[in-house]
């Protein structure tokens, strides 16, 4: 693939960077020449093969590791970004937010507990709101902020709705904090996948399941998580630096007909 250097000395944070969707941001922004902090919850071994897989293709990352959804988990991350950056004697400081980390409860209303409840809001709302509040004297000016949303939060989906619920959160505090960063320079847009390849969303092994969700799409396939990738390296670049508070839907057409 064809790469441009338009990251080139810029360092990003990829929350939820060892796997699927951050895992494929965490590849682009590097190929384009980023210092990517791939962070992790639990699979260390995912974010070490995810830094090495960068540094093999001639790229720089590393690790940072903090449990989201916990007391304290913004100020756990952000000490951890700088210790690692200081370790790499990297300047400090950050150009590139992106809140990618997330998960799903894929229940009904009448079966979500309220244990169910506070985790998906801790992980998905909560945690990329005080990333963001502690971040902000690390963000440049001029910096970006991009909030992976859902294209579920534009449709009626009933199976996802705590889930549904966190995102359409994330999509108000892109906005809000639009308006708040606009003088600074920083942009903040969400990018909503649809149907996407990833290991988050475990009914994508049925065949029938597989199918339909192949088939709402009006291309007839499946989103690879380098087509989220993608749009998310244009909104960290300076080509959108007149673009903010916007939601783009990145699903492939998803529902269109609907």
């Amino acid at each position: 693939m064809t790469t441009t250097a338009r990251h080139e000395g810029k360092t990003a944070l990829v929350t939820g960077g060892s796997r699927g969707i951050g895992r494929a941001i965490c590849h682009r922004l590097a190929r384009e020449g980023a210092l990517v902090a791939v962070h992790y919850g639990h699979d260390e071994a995912a974010a070490e093969r995810t830094v090495k897989e960068i540094e093999a293709d001639g790229g720089r990352a590393f690790p940072v590791h903090a449990e989201l959804g916990v007391p304290g988990d913004a100020d756990t991350l952000w000490s951890a970004f700088d210790r690692a950056l200081a370790a790499r004697d990297a300047e400090p400081g950050l150009d590139v937010l992106v809140n990618n980390a997330g998960i799903t409860v894929p229940r009904h209303i009448a079966d979500v507990t309220e244990a169910d409840y506070d985790r998906v809001f801790a992980i998905n709302t909560k945690a990329p709101f005080f990333i963001v509040q502690r971040g902000l004297d690390r963000l440049r000016d001029g910096g970006r902020i991009v909030n992976i949303s859902s294209v579920a939060t534009r449709v009626a989906f009933p199976a996802l709705v705590s889930y549904t619920m966190t995102k359409a959160a994330l999509d108000y505090l892109t906005l809000a904090l639009a308006q708040e960063l606009g003088p600074r320079g920083i942009t903040v847009n969400a990018v909503a996948p649809g149907y996407t390849e990833t290991e988050i969303n475990p009914t994508l092994a049925v065949p029938e399941i597989r199918r339909r969700y192949s088939e709402a799409s009006v291309f007839g396939r499946l989103g690879a998580p380098s087509d989220i990738a993608d749009v998310v390296s244009f909104l960290a670049s300076d080509d959108a630096r007149w673009t903010t508070g916007q939601w783009i839907d990145a699903s492939g057409g998803v529902h269109l007909g609907v």
